[in-house]
């Protein structure tokens, strides 16, 4: 990463991470649970959502995590598919906000023939980098590792608990991420991953707008 590239990187991820959050939270309000409003997350200022390593990671490694948001899935009527909705709830918002950004990519390069000035160069390659984090993101927070938006998942299906893998691992949860992101061991499949889905997008964006 060049540091030049901060001036995209920082606010995007800033995007990213409020996206995710702010969708965790609301799908859970919008199920019955009052827990994120009472907490302030259903909120789009990134302060609110920000876990300060979590964040880190995401603006060097371009996958990391932010502060889980405290739910109640008691106040659901069907608890299981509440917590699943609202785990995948994240990453959905990512894929989307992603997607976007792609289409917006494609906006400018169709309107300019490639040839664009300074402002829309930086608003062309700030997409970029807000497709490729929202990537990120999405798809590192569906590992069931606690205390990403996998575990949550895992743990309602298999165990009837969304807790359940944070109670039994949340000590070494964050040590293990943390460890995965300085050794470069999920570098591999996570940029596969985000290879695929970004290319997916953007050959799906291409063959919409005929470029």
């Amino acid at each position: 990463m060049n540091y030049s590239d901060l001036i995209y990187i920082v606010p995007a991820a800033l995007l990213a991470i409020t996206g995710h959050e702010f969708a965790h939270g609301y799908v859970s309000f919008k199920m019955g649970d009052p827990t994120p409003k009472q907490d302030g997350r259903l909120s789009l200022n990134p302060l609110h959502h920000l876990d300060p390593m979590g964040t880190l990671c995401l603006i060097v490694f371009r996958f990391g995590w932010a502060k889980p948001v405290r739910i109640n899935s008691w106040y659901y009527k069907n608890r299981k598919k509440g917590v699943v909705c609202t785990a995948l709830a994240g990453p959905a918002a990512n894929f989307v906000m992603a997607f976007m950004a792609v289409i917006a990519m494609g906006i400018i390069y169709k309107t300019t023939g490639g040839y664009a000035g300074n402002v829309l160069v930086y608003l062309y390659n700030f997409f970029n980098y807000l497709a490729l984090l929202n990537i990120g993101l999405g798809v590192f927070n569906l590992i069931p590792v606690p205390p990403l938006d996998g575990s949550k998942a895992l743990g309602i299906l298999m165990y009837n608990d969304e807790n359940y893998l944070e109670q039994h691992a949340s000590r070494y949860g964050y040590i293990v991420l943390l460890i995965l992101a300085v050794t470069g061991i999920l570098s591999i499949p996570i940029g596969v991953a985000q290879s695929v889905v970004y290319r997916g997008m953007y050959g799906l964006v291409r063959m919409i707008m005929g470029f």
